[in-house]
């Protein structure tokens, strides 16, 4: 049963190595938002460790908790929280249940409803915390470590995938070049920083899947970095940075793109990690603008991972669906579908 008496909920997201925790209003308004990343943790290995980031979310999630609540003038006796809303999957198993079971065990104690949530339609509701009057259908553009998604959105809950990776997710093909350029982890900032003072020009690198489809595949791309630079040792690193981030920002606004004008969206929006990157942003901006439809870009903080945009979405299941059993369990393989 749909609960409409809802207003103010609590969000938790651990789907991989951000520890997050944020109170929204009528799914729209963020009272407080705390996230505490471990990208330290996982920087010497070059990637994330899904055991360690497991552990550390066990750590970090009681003071995040804590963090969030007492900013939105709540405490760990849950005044004034409505509902809990967490990410069951996709994502990391073991990341993931450390939030399901924090979330059931604060649905019990406060008698609150609990509702789990999609992380990938999360994504998809981080632009309407800060452009609610988004406008129908969108097509959106989402690009993180693990996914890389064409999706028509008709309204909230009405999903058709596009398209989606064939092989790597566009944020995992730019950690891995990183790793192999000597750039560290996260690979994506460090790529987008450097490419600024390089030539995109300077290596032609394959865009992959050409034709009409919208596909993508990074696998080929990452393999053609790699067989350049070694044979072109002297080769500057910020010129294989910026040639390299063209190649996967020319693909990806040319599959947004297409697929706006053959859906007839009036907008395009961008979600996800990558989502935060500069040329990408700025190339969605432009092709927008030349085609005469609308560009939603949320700000850097809510395309990476968050419990903001968790929140948003599982206040909008509660009034469209109702809560979830308290024998939930965590999906590291959840696909995005639309409400029936």
């Amino acid at each position: 049963m749909a609960d409409h008496h809802i207003n103010r909920v609590l969000g938790i997201e651990t789907s991989c190595d951000e520890t997050a925790a944020s109170v929204v209003d009528g799914g729209s308004a963020i009272v407080s938002s705390v996230v505490s990343s471990q990208i330290d943790l996982h920087a010497r290995y070059g990637g994330v460790v899904p055991e360690l980031a497991g552990r550390a979310h066990v750590e970090l999630l009681t003071p995040v908790l804590s963090d969030a609540l007492a900013q939105a003038g709540s405490d760990t006796s849950g005044t004034g929280i409505d509902a809990i809303a967490v990410t069951y999957g996709p994502g990391l198993i073991g990341s993931l249940l450390v939030g399901v079971a924090e979330a059931k065990a604060l649905s019990m104690v406060w008698g609150v409803p609990m509702v789990g949530v999609n992380h990938l339609e999360a994504h998809l509701f981080a632009s309407l915390l800060e452009q609610p009057d988004l406008g129908w259908p969108l097509v959106v553009l989402l690009v993180s470590g693990g996914h890389t998604l064409l999706i028509e959105v008709t309204e909230p809950g009405r999903y058709r995938l596009l398209g989606g990776t064939i092989d790597d997710a566009a944020g995992e093909a730019f950690d891995k070049v990183a790793r192999y350029l000597g750039l560290g982890y996260p690979g994506g900032p460090a790529i987008d920083r450097l490419a600024e003072l390089g030539d995109p020009g300077a290596f032609a690198f394959p865009r992959s899947l050409p034709g009409d489809g919208y596909d993508f595949s990074f696998s080929g791309l990452k393999t053609s970095v790699v067989n350049t630079v070694r044979k072109h040792p002297d080769a500057a690193t910020e010129d294989v940075a910026a040639s390299f981030q063209q190649a996967v920002v020319d693909v990806l606004v040319t599959r947004a793109r297409r697929a706006a004008a053959d859906t007839g969206a009036r907008a395009v929006c961008l979600a996800g990690g990558v989502g935060a990157n500069s040329l990408l942003r700025r190339r969605i901006e432009e092709a927008c603008a030349h085609d005469g439809i609308g560009a939603f870009l949320p700000s850097r903080a809510l395309c990476t991972d968050n419990a903001a945009m968790v929140a948003a979405a599982g206040w909008w299941r509660l009034r469209n669906g109702g809560p979830s059993p308290l024998n939930l369990g965590a999906d590291p393989n959840l696909r995005l579908v639309s409400v029936p």
